[in-house]
């Protein structure tokens, strides 16, 4: 069973004030512990969709690159779902600027679709929904075919009673990087 991942990574980030997908993490940067978590959890196809600046400096990875200048978020898993391969049977949103999250908490949502063959599969700690969630590919026809304003937020809402809560004890999947202090405070 196929499962890929699209990693976000198209932002602005105006509140950070610099690229934060390439601000120093560990070994690696924001976005190549992204990466890294999806790989050690087993996740081999990955789609980054980012802007210039970061495509630019992230070759290292030689993942699938689709640019997106504009940082719109909707655009973004659109472009993302339309660059996958046709024998991927449903794809996670990931975050590029959460890098706390845990290779356990990337396997739990995969299992959990391998098992119940659930079409949206999304993690939560606390009753509050996180990332990364995964979309089967049954529904990828009516996330692209959405128009701003619209949001992935009115998606799930819309599919309330279709998802598959996965619930985690670690709030790593709720946590992502947008100001300059959010990244003092997390990073390691």
């Amino acid at each position: 069973m196929s499962i890929s991942a699209i990693i976000l990574a198209a932002g602005q980030s105006k509140r950070m004030g610099q690229q934060k997908m390439l601000m120093p993490w560990g070994n690696t940067t924001v976005l190549g512990k992204v990466i890294e978590t999806l790989q050690s959890a087993g996740v081999e196809d990955i789609t980054l969709v980012a802007n210039s600046a970061t495509a630019l400096q992230i070759t290292i990875y030689k993942l699938p690159i689709t640019l997106n200048n504009n940082g719109e978020m909707l655009e973004s898993i659109q472009l993302g779902l339309q660059a996958q391969k046709p024998t991927v049977e449903a794809t996670l949103i990931c975050l590029g600027d959460q890098p706390q999250v845990e290779e356990g908490s990337v396997r739990n949502v995969c299992n959990i679709f391998r098992e119940n063959r659930s079409n949206i599969v999304v993690p939560s700690y606390q009753m509050r929904r996180g990332h990364p969630w995964l979309i089967a590919r049954e529904l990828w026809g009516e996330v692209l075919q959405m128009c701003a304003p619209e949001s992935m937020r009115d998606f799930l809402n819309a599919h309330k009673d279709d998802i598959f809560y996965v619930e985690l004890d670690t709030p790593s999947i709720l946590l992502d990087l947008d100001t300059p202090s959010d990244y003092l405070k997390y990073k390691p």
